[in-house]
């Protein structure tokens, strides 16, 4: 484990920004910390950084505690929201400065930065050019090419790419995962787009009011969700509430349809596993609306129960069209079970 946090909390006032948070991060990993505005995942990372001191617990980088280390003696970079480049100097200066400030001779200094151009895939010639003239996504790597210039050990990202277009965003998604496995280096990445997290990270962790409420793959966040909170921050999303009847029956309240052996309180079913057609759990459901998304349909389904459910169609579904009624089911072996 390359950093390990032991009850981490940071406190404004009388609020707790972040809550007694403890977790191990191995080396070479890439972690996404996701949660919506307010849940403290950015209080976190400017913690990890160095840069807001804790109101208690520690923090450890292998076996040394840093939890009182400044941040510019900690072997780690960051890269902030607004980039905070220098726009009166050039690729090359804002690249260079950190190691200016070290006293790196310049002529080492040019050689590591034209390097460092490569790795973030900025041709040569941009080492002169303002930084001005350059776009969101070149600004971006910029940025990148400079916290790798200081040679950390752990690249810290607070949010990045929340300025930038979708189209340029996704890209810049996939460059980062792969600079990410051409470096070894270990990753954590701030964000609230769930999508961002699922595309990039080898494991994701769930803020919700300053505490981590669940860690796993994508697969497992995606899958097996803790809660009724981590299910929905996931993305569209169908949670039935099941009632126990007794004698160990219990049916979905919002579809009336029965179920031997419920395993908690919820039900949750992705928009994809509720299809048309008969299946282990089955119900008549009326389309309110329809949604293209490109290569699939989402469709907004009302039951007899008036409750709403959403399911997702690959391709136009031509056939589902407003107003009419049709069968739609999932399998059993598509619900994930929640107490809470």
């Amino acid at each position: 484990m390359i950093l390990s946090l032991a009850s981490l909390s940071k406190t404004f006032g009388t609020t707790k920004a972040v809550d007694d948070v403890s977790l191990t991060i191995p080396e070479g990993e890439f972690l996404t910390i996701v949660g919506p505005s307010g849940s403290g995942k950015s209080t976190l990372v400017r913690l990890l950084a160095g840069l807001e001191t804790p109101s208690g617990g520690d923090l450890f980088l292998r076996e040394a505690r840093i939890t009182d280390t400044p941040a510019n003696k900690r072997p780690t970079a960051m890269v902030f929201q607004s980039l905070a480049l220098f726009d009166h100097r050039s690729v090359g200066q804002n690249i260079e400065f950190a190691m200016k400030m070290k006293g790196v001779p310049a002529l080492a200094r040019r050689a590591r930065a034209m390097e460092l151009l490569q790795l973030v895939r900025l041709p040569a010639e941009y080492y002169s050019r303002s930084v001005t003239q350059c776009s969101g996504g070149e600004r971006q790597r910029v940025a990148l090419a400079r916290a790798f210039a200081s040679d950390p050990e752990i690249l810290f990202f607070d949010e990045p790419l929340s300025a930038i277009d979708y189209r340029l965003r996704k890209t810049l998604e996939v460059e980062l995962k792969e600079l990410h496995q051409r470096t070894g280096r270990t990753f954590v990445y701030i964000t609230h787009s769930l999508e961002e997290a699922m595309v990039m990270s080898d494991r994701i962790a769930i803020m919700q009011d300053g505490r981590i409420i669940q860690t796993g793959t994508p697969a497992q966040i995606y899958g097996a969700p803790a809660n009724r909170f981590v299910a929905s921050f996931m993305g569209e999303v169908n949670i039935l509430t099941v009632e126990n009847k007794g004698d160990g029956q219990a049916a979905f309240v919002e579809i009336g349809q029965p179920i031997a052996k419920p395993g908690g309180a919820y039900a949750m079913v992705r928009p994809e596993a509720l299809a048309q057609g008969a299946g282990d759990i089955s119900a008549q459901l009326t389309v309110t609306q329809r949604l293209m998304l490109g290569s699939r349909t989402q469709v907004h389904l009302s039951s007899e129960t008036g409750a709403i459910l959403i399911s997702e169609i690959p391709g136009t579904a031509p056939d589902l069209l407003i107003g009419s009624t049709h069968s739609f089911s999932f399998a059993t072996q598509d619900i994930a079970w929640m107490e809470t």
